[in-house]
């Protein structure tokens, strides 16, 4: 793709790896088959090539109105179009770029609502008081003590995991007691980023990301040895530091080496020996989160480690499909959020699977919301 940016721009890093990314587009449109709001309106402004023209011309000082802000809000950034793409383009980075850009023109009550609602989910105190209510389900099984024979592990607590499913956190701790690592679990406060950067809050996502950089690798070089996400979400932030910083920057360093030892979970697992483990054999739908398959470039992880276990998964069409959740994209984009999550949960129940399982907070509780068949996170299973 041409691409005429202004030099004052192209003389900043933002303006740099704008342009590389844009010039490494073809024009070829195979995304589009993976977008899902392409998918549902048909409008290439709401597939990712769309959107690619739509920053273009925003980059170039074109005329941007409240129109090309809309179908850029409609993305889910589920990073679908990343994986079909056969140029590589670096969609995710580019639509974070066009979101900061274009922020200002946003009217002013969207910027409250927007500010407001990524304070409320990255203030613990704030959360957990009003946050409880709605919680998913709580915790089951009692706590394995912990021997740390085998290592340890930095299992990264999330904003708002705690609070809604607690389980999670606890299973995958007792999981990992049982295979003999210690567990040290961050702060509620040590958010990842990921909600205000995806709120176009780059510099207060900045701030988070280099104090957890300071803090985390501090813990590495005392003896830790793994980073462990639970929420594919956070994981894929973490294991996308690195692109937050220019290789100058003395927190590019410090970046790579924290996203080296970060590890999903279930990629964690799927190098352990798990015959320790009891399972009790269920029929299971699994939902594979984007950020997980597409973010973290980890599809069928899960499926393949279930299966190793001796779970009967049930095959789901369209499985590379987002289920509408996407962060905050429930809260701002609910109809279109809605229409996604009818057409995931269709296809999860459609054999009558005992449970649906997934990997990511968001999917978890937006799943839920509108589905019969109970859902919850894989872990769950191995603490019985």
């Amino acid at each position: 793709m041409q691409t005429k940016l202004p030099v004052q721009l192209i003389k900043t890093p933002q303006g740099q790896k704008a342009d590389n990314i844009l010039r490494s587009c073809v024009h070829c449109g195979f995304c589009s088959a993976s977008c899902p709001t392409y998918q549902l309106f048909g409008n290439e402004l709401d597939s990712p090539r769309g959107r690619i023209y739509l920053i273009k011309s925003a980059l170039e000082n074109n005329e941007f109105t409240q129109n090309s802000l809309q179908h850029l809000d409609r993305c889910l950034t589920c990073r679908a179009c990343e994986t079909s793409c056969p140029s590589g383009v670096k969609y995710g980075q580019l639509v974070d770029i066009g979101r900061e850009l274009v922020e200002q023109k946003r009217p002013l009550w969207q910027k409250i609502a927007r500010s407001s609602v990524r304070k409320f989910l990255t203030s613990p105190v704030l959360f957990n008081f009003f946050g409880s209510v709605a919680k998913h389900s709580s915790i089951q099984t009692p706590s394995i003590a912990q021997k740390g024979n085998k290592g340890r592990i930095l299992l990264l607590t999330g904003c708002v995991q705690p609070t809604l499913t607690p389980n999670t956190n606890h299973a995958a701790k007792n999981v990992l007691a049982t295979l003999g690592y210690e567990v040290i679990e961050t702060t509620q406060s040590e958010c990842c980023g990921a909600i205000d950067q995806h709120a176009s809050a780059h510099k207060n996502a900045l701030i988070k990301i280099k104090r957890n950089l300071d803090q985390w690798l501090t813990l590495l070089e005392s003896g830790l040895d793994t980073i462990i996400s639970t929420a594919s979400g956070c994981g894929a932030m973490v294991k996308d530091y690195p692109t937050f910083f220019e290789p100058e920057d003395i927190y590019y360093q410090k970046a790579v080496s924290v996203a080296a030892k970060t590890k999903d979970i279930a990629e964690f697992l799927l190098a352990q020996d798990l015959s320790i483990l009891s399972t009790e054999k269920t029929r299971i739908s699994y939902h594979a989160p984007c950020s997980l398959q597409h973010g973290q470039k980890l599809p069928n992880l899960v499926e393949g480690l279930l299966d190793k276990l001796g779970y009967e998964l049930i095959p789901i069409t369209d499985a590379h499909l987002c289920c509408g959740s996407a962060g905050t994209y429930s809260i701002f984009q609910p109809d279109i959020s809605k229409q996604l999550r009818e057409r995931k949960l269709k296809h999860l129940t459609q054999s009558q699977p005992d449970l649906i399982v997934t990997s990511n907070i968001g999917c978890q509780m937006h799943l839920s919301k509108g589905s019969k068949v109970p859902v919850k996170h894989w872990i769950e299973l191995l603490d019985c």
